[in-house]
């Protein structure tokens, strides 16, 4: 979203802002501070939950850095490009993203920036918490899975899932496609901002969620890892970033300084020793001067009652989600509303087909019947005959045997010769056989005839029978009713004098720390429905997992996992024992 947003000075400076999600420019004065710009820049994407925000930007040494807001930009040694580049980014984190981020811009930009540090392995994720997480991920985008939507390869551009877990598993792009699918799935009815949100929900409990890692050492010359985030400072030993070895939450620290080198942690309680370290370069102690102040400042406001700003924003944020839920569910009531509107055109076609299909097989029927009727009439017509032939031959029988007695008679009578009597006698006898056999046969072809006609009339009555029932059977149900109608927040210069000292005071006044976030669970331990589709997803990808391409943090993973140590779990267990003895530990390290 190009923008450009001029402070009206002839000598004006090209700023472009990068945030996760926009493209900003601006054009700014030489006098234009750090606060300027960075206010311009929130009051462009309406943010208000600016305290989380800085500006980020590449130094002339290459280094990252945050720019100063108390400062000119021009003075700040911003890497001479045209326009100036800065990147808008989350500097501080949130203990808890469900309770602490309100507005859905905010949640947005955190969304954007954890997937992103997950995506390049910054920040290490197991595979079936990366897999669930891309779910979330695809429904924050898509919405909720339609089959008719969303085909198969609807994800073939989506960078979803780090290098690491790809190369881990011995699985086909579709194949993955098909996991993330299912779980895609699993959240219809989300919103996409509530998915974004179940997102940090699960992100917020890897390991290295939030946290900011520093190179030092120890008096004794031990190369370490300081870990600094909401929560306050961890320990780390080199090869390991996923499990600190001691921890000190904000609560305990009262002031943090610096000479050079050496950073100085003087702890609330007097008896302790002060807890020193000394890191490679003054910019980082600079930079961690800065983290600590900024996290110490949110530690504690957020152990105070929101101020009227917070709570007039959490009001407003309330009712804009009622809003956007208000909304979802009516585009999804028009959705439905379509979506039967389609079904009833579908089952009205359907009935159309039908009722042709019906209408064919009636008039194949009837001109079954019909031919039917006309083969039987032809064949009573052929019966008739043969028997009106039979009667004429037997009356010609008859009219001979009369026509014989009358010869005998006659012949009695007239006394005629036995020879020609005899004669006229066989000739009579052999003409009567003929006619006896003739008449036989035509009794016999009557017979055939009769029998035909009786099997034509028998299928006749079947058809008859077939065509009612077929009437019956087929006859299309009414059509169904219409659809209802609804109305509806300088650490850029090692060039100071090496001696240059910087100090902070951390106060705790007024504060009651009960430190809840050591018996915090994870969302997994919280949420039965999230702990299962892990435990689903880890069995599932176990098969498919390639044991020689798993890393040096993935073994600690599975060792912290089969430990029963989770995130919090180790942050209570590193911060036992009082102060001293913890300090104690970190210099026997």
């Amino acid at each position: 979203i190009p923008e450009t947003c001029d402070f009206t000075h002839t000598d004006s400076v090209n700023v472009r802002v990068t945030t996760m999600d926009a493209e900003l420019e601006f054009a700014v004065q030489p006098s234009t501070t750090g606060k300027q710009l960075f206010d311009q820049v929130v009051k462009t994407i309406g943010l208000r939950e600016i305290w989380y925000f800085g500006l980020q930007y590449m130094d002339t040494k290459g280094y990252t850095t945050w720019l100063r807001l108390d400062k000119k930009v021009s003075s700040q040694d911003v890497k001479k490009d045209n326009p100036l580049q800065f990147k808008f980014r989350a500097k501080f984190f949130p203990e808890d993203v469900s309770e602490e981020l309100i507005q859905e811009i905010t949640q947005k930009l955190f969304f954007l920036q954890v997937k992103e540090g997950i995506l390049s392995d910054e920040v290490y994720c197991p595979p079936e918490t990366a897999v669930l997480l891309a779910s979330y991920a695809v429904q924050s985008k898509y919405g909720d899975y339609s089959k008719e939507i969303h085909r198969p390869g609807y994800l073939a551009s989506e960078r979803l899932l780090t290098q690491r877990v790809l190369e881990q598993h011995k699985l086909s792009k579709e194949q993955w496609e098909e996991r993330i699918q299912v779980w895609h799935e699993e959240h219809n009815g989300m919103m996409k901002e509530d998915a974004m949100l179940e997102y940090l929900k699960i992100a917020q409990d890897l390991e290295m969620y939030g946290l900011n890692y520093f190179d030092i050492k120890n008096k004794k010359g031990t190369d370490l890892w300081l870990g600094v985030d909401a929560l306050g400072l961890n320990i780390y030993e080199r090869d390991d970033k996923l499990t600190p070895k001691i921890g000190f939450p904000w609560s305990e620290i009262r002031n943090i300084s610096f000479n050079d080198k050496k950073f100085i942690i003087k702890p609330i309680d007097k008896k302790s020793p002060d807890f020193v370290f000394y890191a490679p370069r003054l910019r980082i102690n600079k930079r961690i001067l800065q983290l600590c102040m900024g996290n110490h400042e949110l530690y504690m406001r957020r152990r105070k009652p929101d101020t009227i700003e917070v709570q007039q924003m959490r009001a407003q944020a309330k009712e804009e989600k009622q809003q956007r839920a208000q909304l979802d569910n009516e585009k999804k009531r028009r959705e439905a509303i379509e979506r039967e509107k389609e079904q009833i055109e579908l089952e009205r076609q359907q009935l159309m087909l039908r009722l042709y299909q019906f209408e064919e097989k009636t008039r194949k029927a009837e001109k079954d019947l019909l031919e039917q009727q006309q083969r039987a009439m032809s064949l009573e017509q052929e019966r008739w005959r043969a028997e009106e032939e039979a009667k004429r031959l037997e009356r010609e029988r008859q009219e001979a045997l009369m026509e014989k007695e009358a010869l005998a008679r006659h012949a009695e009578s007239q006394q005629k010769g036995q020879e020609e009597l005899a004669a006229e006698l066989a000739a009579q006898s052999a003409k009567i056989s003929l006619l006896e056999e003739s008449r036989k046969r035509k009794e016999e072809e009557a017979n055939a005839w009769q029998l035909k006609a009786c099997e034509a009339k028998e299928d006749l009555r079947k058809t008859r029978e077939e065509l009612q029932m077929a009437i019956r059977q087929d006859t299309p149900p009414p059509p169904p009713p219409p659809p209802p109608m609804y109305d509806h927040l300088d650490d850029n210069s090692d060039s100071e004098e090496n001696n240059s000292t910087h100090s902070a005071e951390l106060p705790m006044d007024g504060i009651n720390d009960h430190r809840k976030e050591e018996d915090r669970q994870t969302e997994a331990m919280k949420n039965e429905r999230v702990q299962k589709q892990l435990e689903a997803l880890t069995s599932e990808l176990a098969h498919a997992r390639d044991e020689s391409k798993r890393n040096e943090l993935d073994f600690l993973h599975a060792n912290n996992v089969l430990q029963g140590r989770d995130k919090y779990k180790t942050l209570k267990q590193i911060r036992q024992g009082n102060t001293k003895q913890r300090i104690d530990e970190f210099e026997a390290l």
